[in-house]
């Protein structure tokens, strides 16, 4: 048998990673009323689980209900949510040949409260006949074509950073293997985090860095007190923002700049408990001047793990198994997350096993396609 990277092994606190293909959040606009996961979530999730993938996270969960996207979104501020989580960590745990389950806690911020990202519905903000609630930001200032959300106050600051804490703690009780703070593309925490978008003129904002990062710091710090010590903390991130057209000085400037700040958030969020960092790209801006390519953003992921160092997982239009298989074997990575490739094939990692020769273990039902 060939010896493979993605197919190893990885450890981080207490808990070890069968392999190193993840499957990454993806909203499914297809929650029950009230943010309770539905049989679509079960199978949507429990497919991956019997695909060979070491991980897969549950979607962007509001931690409170005006964090949702959209009245589809999952959320995890009650006990009953927690309550339906439970019988899909049950199902992955049962049928995933080791297979870990994990959530992401996430609010929207300033782009919540909009339609779901379905066919057949309307772009854009809800209509106060369809249930459109009041949005949060740092500032008042909207997100595009959005409605304008209204500025946090301090106390609301540290209700919703409590407000994560919580969710955490009801993820615990629902039995995943890990809890990942939603801190990318464009939503509250990274609104925060990126000084065009969070220009509050007090110690949570503006040009000093050190504000721009004090609320999801102190998120990360929050969620880390109330799971256990032995339970891995995963974070993602936008590495930059895209402002300018890709390839141009312009571009590489306000992309090193944009870095530079993530990469120290990295570092400090490091040592107030991450454990890894899921290296994506932006969000904040409403038209981002990016070309994508099969791999766009691996190399994020390699300065930030090169830096910090601290094990990151890669995505971006990463699609085949020599290519997952070549991100992690150079060191770009310690992990490869997809997201639409799952979709397209929920079966991608017993499949990349094959094309890599790893003897993996697959469902029993599942024997016959094996040989």
């Amino acid at each position: 048998m060939a010896y493979s990277y993605l197919f190893q092994p990885l450890t981080l606190r207490g808990l070890e990673f069968k392999n190193r293909a993840f499957v990454a959040p993806m909203c499914q606009y297809s929650a029950a009323d009230d943010g309770i996961p539905t049989d679509w979530h079960l199978m949507h999730l429990g497919s991956f689980a019997t695909g060979g993938f070491g991980l897969i996270i549950a979607e962007a969960s509001g931690v409170v209900p005006e964090g949702r996207i959209s009245p589809g979104d999952l959320g995890l501020w009650n006990d009953d949510q927690a309550r339906e989580f439970a019988h899909i960590a049950d199902f992955v745990h049962t049928h995933g040949q080791g297979a870990k389950f994990g959530i992401q806690l996430a609010h929207a911020g300033r782009k919540a409260s909009t339609y779901h990202a379905l066919p057949g519905y309307p772009e854009g903000s809800l209509s106060p006949e369809d249930g459109a609630w009041t949005t949060l930001a740092p500032t008042d200032e909207p997100f595009g074509p959005f409605d304008a959300p209204r500025a946090m106050t301090e106390s609301e600051i540290l209700e919703t950073a409590q407000a994560f804490a919580d969710a955490a703690r009801r993820a615990v009780d629902a039995g995943v293997d890990t809890v990942q703070i939603h801190a990318a593309h464009g939503y509250l925490l990274h609104e925060f985090l990126q000084k065009d978008v969070n220009t509050r003129d007090d110690r949570w904002g503006g040009a000093d860095l050190e504000n721009r990062m004090r609320f999801p710091l102190e998120v990360v710090r929050r969620v880390r007190e109330a799971i256990p010590d032995d339970m891995p903390l995963m974070l993602r991130v936008s590495a930059v923002d895209w402002k300018e057209e890709t390839g141009t000085d312009a571009a590489r400037e306000a992309n090193d700049a944009d870095l530079a700040d993530i990469t120290e958030f990295v570092r400090q969020a490091a040592a107030a408990g991450v454990d890894m960092v899921d290296v994506s790209s932006g969000g904040n801006l409403p038209q981002p001047q990016v070309r994508p390519v099969p791999g766009y953003q691996t190399e994020f992921a390699a300065h930030i793990r090169r830096e910090t160092g601290l094990p990151t997982s890669a995505v971006g239009i990463i699609t085949d198994a020599v290519q997952a298989e070549h991100v992690i074997a150079t060191g770009q990575a310690d992990a490869v997350s997809l997201a639409r490739e799952a979709l397209r094939d929920p079966r991608w990692a017993l499949r990349a096993a094959q094309e890599l020769r790893q003897d993996i273990e697959w469902p029993d039902q599942f024997y016959r396609a094996k040989r």
